[in-house]
């Protein structure tokens, strides 16, 4: 109610700031005026003399100049244009009526088409209270955005941001964001790993050397950190060290604390890794794998082996997790399909595929990549190697 009132009254304002004018017309000609003022000069010089305040001598000496003055000034205005007249009255009656009903209607009609009349108020203070879980989490997260673009030295702010990116998908923010955080804040096993994790996102689950790097350095700093020393594990999987991985993911469940939510999920990486599990694993951020939605929670899976994120993979079946591997490599293959400049992609993929056991797909793999870094003769170094080294020749 309050909104339409303060409509009608910007309405009545731009109405009457349109009808003053109209209404006052054209102001009269003051053609006279300097006439007057010549005439109240020869009153004054004959009240001056009256009372012995000049002489007669100087009396008559001002009369004249005072009359030479008052007939050049009569002369100028008879030869001066005549103002215009006020328009008719009645085209200054039809101005104000089309004033009158034409900007009410046209500011209605106009808020009508753009404007949101049916939406409900929503007072600041209303707002306020609304729980943290009711605001846009859009909006949270372009008010860190904006906030970051003026403050960028800002490593607290970094470092709330990057997980946010992780749970959004958005790993090459997040990468960027754990990069800031770890350069502005310091190094800890935490942030070592938290790099790392975002990297083997950023990687489609694989974890590549830089990766593998930061997860090294967070157990140079903390020697006990699970998803470190997991990943790690993983990172052996990846590149064929099978009873490396065992051995480190064997002492990590020997040393869990009493009901770590992480262990059954480590046990499950562990058993498939020694031929109990069907499922295989290549690219496989097993901690990080979108699990089925739990009663509760949002459907939308954090990267990372968060505890909760290694409790929730341990439920997946040993044929989901075998898809979900699968879905990774093929959505790598398709990436690499529309840019294969990416030769770490290129390596991931064949790698991937070997460990798999598709080898006639890693060899298929490996001739596209030769064909797309036809003419950067490092890069297919890089590419036989890897083959050689797999024993796909031949």
């Amino acid at each position: 109610m309050i909104l339409w009132v303060v409509f009608a009254l910007m309405t009545t304002a731009a109405v009457v700031a349109v009808l003053w004018p109209l209404a006052r017309g054209v102001p009269a000609e003051r053609s006279g005026g300097e006439l007057a003022v010549y005439r109240d000069q020869l009153a004054e010089i004959e009240r001056d003399r009256a009372a012995d305040r000049i002489g007669e001598a100087e009396a008559e000496a001002a009369r004249l100049e005072v009359s030479r003055r008052l007939l050049g000034a009569a002369d100028k205005t008879s030869a001066e244009p005549r103002a215009p007249t006020d328009p008719p009255a009645w085209r200054r009656r039809v101005a104000a009526m089309v004033a009158c009903v034409a900007l009410p209607l046209g500011a209605l009609a106009l808020y009508l088409a753009i404007g949101s009349p049916d939406l409900p108020g929503e007072p600041l203070q209303a707002r306020l209270k609304l729980p943290p879980g009711h605001n846009s989490f859009a909006a949270l997260v372009s008010q860190v955005e904006a906030h970051l673009a003026h403050n960028p030295q800002d490593g607290r702010g970094w470092e709330v941001l990057a997980p946010v990116y992780m749970r959004l998908g958005r790993f090459d923010e997040a990468v960027t964001a754990r990069r800031h955080a770890l350069r502005l804040l310091g190094a800890t096993g935490a942030r070592e790993a938290d790099l790392g994790e975002a990297l083997v996102a950023e990687s489609d689950g694989v974890v590549t050397e830089d990766a593998k790097g930061s997860f090294e350095r967070a157990l140079a700093l903390d020697p006990t950190h699970v998803k470190a020393r997991f990943f790690v594990g993983l990172a052996a999987e990846q590149d064929g060290k099978r009873d490396e991985a065992a051995a480190i993911w064997r002492d990590l469940i020997a040393k869990a604390p009493a009901g770590a939510p992480w262990v059954d999920f480590v046990q499950g990486s562990l058993a498939r890794l020694e031929g109990n599990d069907a499922a295989p694993s290549a690219v496989a951020r097993a901690p990080s794998a979108p699990a089925p939605p739990r009663p509760g929670t949002a459907a939308q899976a954090a990267p990372g082996p968060s505890e909760q994120d290694m409790a929730a993979a341990a439920e997946l079946t040993p044929q989901q997790r075998g898809d979900m591997i699968r879905g990774m490599v093929d959505r790598l293959a398709e990436r690499l399909k529309r840019d294969g400049t990416d030769i770490d992609g290129w390596l991931r993929l064949v790698r991937a595929y070997a460990v798999l056991g598709d080898r006639d797909k890693a060899r298929a793999a490996a001739s596209d990549a030769r064909r797309a870094l036809g003419s950067e003769p490092d890069k297919l170094r890089q590419i036989d190697e890897l083959v050689k080294g797999l024993g796909l020749e031949g």
